[in-house]
């Protein structure tokens, strides 16, 4: 049914009284009344663009609760503090790092309908209590934040997100919203086809960032490349992020920096979480200038004023690489995307990519250890009775999965023993879909390493990427520059 001239009148008032925009932006309008009017939908907004407007303006239009699924707990608190500052409802988390008295308090004032929304981590999804729980409280809508999680074509992937439709069903299937910035038709068709997303409405905007400026210098050999980093740094002004590809190389190239008089830190996984809080409070703050990173940093990071983005080592796709090129210039004022390019270290891109193969043998080995247990088994148990490395069990459970040959829960992996019959034709299709998944990633390979090559706009070659075309450039070196008889 469309909406009714009352109900936009509604959405207006929350607008402006609660979130205290003027107006509905490009995208937001149609991703609402998609979600008002009951349909699965999938939003892909620009950072910056009011994503979570959306769903905080439709909760309150809708009758019961909301589930919000986000993927890191700092970004819950953000989440969940905006939502209280906007006066828009009750809101309260659950994770893993807190009390059970802490959670026991959420899901009390959720039976009570006392909570406006819940946000929760994704493998919170798989504990039954938790479903439970929330099945009982009847929410109407369900949020997916950064969904772009769920593609195993980037590094953001989170392995849990791909429970998120069994979830979804288990909760009676609410309206369910999908939200992420950065997607191209690839990606997109992938959260549709996981989340089992029924007939949904797909709003894309436009992805280009004019006010960023694409450049690439292909370079090859450490010196070189650490001498012309410092040399881009010197003759950049505000604060910035240095993307590396190792945790060593983020604290060398760090230490590098800070010996030419420039201020900066590394952050990596690897490091303990308060250092982590502390290095990113430095960063964002404006106490430390240059964050050398690897893609552990970045996503749910709001900082405005970031001047520039450098990839010091490539990326291992053009969707990767363009998410993190984002978070530069939010506060639409000139900002710097420069890529470091090397075929070095695409190679050992290629060489990382090439090394998820699955044998027939392994999924057996790892099918019998379930047959023979009646219990779940981790990840853990599974790599020490099997002898197979923790990264080869996650890959073999994640297809086995696919295929509805295991069930992934919180206490660990079971066998379905109704697919036992077919056993022999789902390890057969598992298998030549990790053969596919091998391939494609050698093909986003080579799509980095054409655009790094393009002798033509770099700017229309990223947005064709995304489904896009480009009217005119707004700023890369091939168009500053243009070479005779490029294309």
């Amino acid at each position: 049914m469309p909406i009714t001239p009352r109900e936009w009148r509604e959405v207006r008032e929350i607008l402006h009284d609660k979130l205290e925009f003027q107006a509905l932006r490009p995208g937001q309008k149609e991703a609402l009344e998609a979600v008002l009017q009951g349909r699965d939908t999938l939003a892909v907004l620009p950072t910056g663009s009011g994503k979570s407007a959306i769903y905080q303006i439709a909760a309150l239009m809708i009758p019961g609760p909301t589930v919000v699924v986000s993927p890191l707990i700092a970004l819950q608190v953000d989440q969940v503090g905006a939502i209280r500052d906007s006066e828009l409802g009750e809101a309260a988390l659950v994770n893993s790092l807190q009390r059970r008295s802490e959670r026991e308090e959420a899901f009390a004032a959720l039976e009570r309908q006392d909570l406006e929304f819940l946000l929760v981590a994704p493998e919170q999804l798989t504990n039954a209590e938790t479903l439970q729980r929330l099945r009982a409280a009847k929410p109407s809508l369900f949020v997916v934040d950064e969904a772009h999680c769920i593609s195993e074509w980037g590094h953001s992937f989170r392995p849990d997100y791909l429970r998120l439709s069994t979830a979804i069903e288990a909760l009676g299937r609410p309206v369910t919203l999908a939200l992420t910035a950065t997607a191209s038709p690839e990606v997109r068709r992938e959260i549709v086809e996981r989340l089992g997303l029924s007939n949904p409405t797909v709003v894309v905007t436009g992805f280009d960032r004019p006010n960023i400026h694409l450049q690439v210098r292909c370079l090859s050999g450490e010196s070189l490349k650490q001498r012309e980093l410092l040399q881009l740094l010197a003759g950049l002004e505000g604060s910035g992020i240095v993307y590396v590809s190792t945790r060593k190389r983020a604290e060398t190239l760090a230490q590098a920096l800070a010996a030419a008089g420039l201020s900066s830190t590394a952050y990596h996984a690897g490091l303990k979480r308060d250092a982590r809080h502390e290095r990113q409070a430095a960063f964002m703050n404006g106490e430390t200038r240059i964050i050398v990173a690897t893609c552990a940093f970045g996503m749910g990071i709001d900082k405005p004023d970031v001047r520039f983005v450098v990839h010091y080592d490539v990326s291992d796709s053009l969707d990767s690489y363009y998410q993190e090129v984002g978070r530069a210039g939010r506060d639409g004022e000139p900002a710097q995307a420069v890529l470091f390019f090397s075929e070095q270290d695409l190679n050992l891109k290629r060489f990382f990519a090439g090394g998820g193969k699955l044998a027939e043998s392994e999924l057996q080995l790892l099918l019998e250890e379930l047959q023979s247990n009646g219990a779940p088994l981790t990840v853990v148990e599974l790599q020490r009775r099997t002898g197979l490395t923790k990264s080869k069990v996650q890959r073999a459970i994640a297809r086995l999965e696919d295929r509805g040959v295991v069930e992934r829960s919180r206490n660990g992996v079971t066998l379905e023993r109704d697919s036992l019959p077919e056993l022999e034709q789902h390890v057969g299709a598992a298998l030549s879909a990790q053969e596919a998944l091998r391939a494609r990633q050698s093909d986003r390979i080579a799509e980095i390493q054409a655009y790094a090559r393009a002798r033509g706009c770099r700017r229309a070659s990223l947005l064709l990427h995304f489904g896009e075309t480009l009217d005119a450039c707004s700023g890369c070196d091939n168009c500053d520059h243009p070479l005779q008889g490029a294309a």
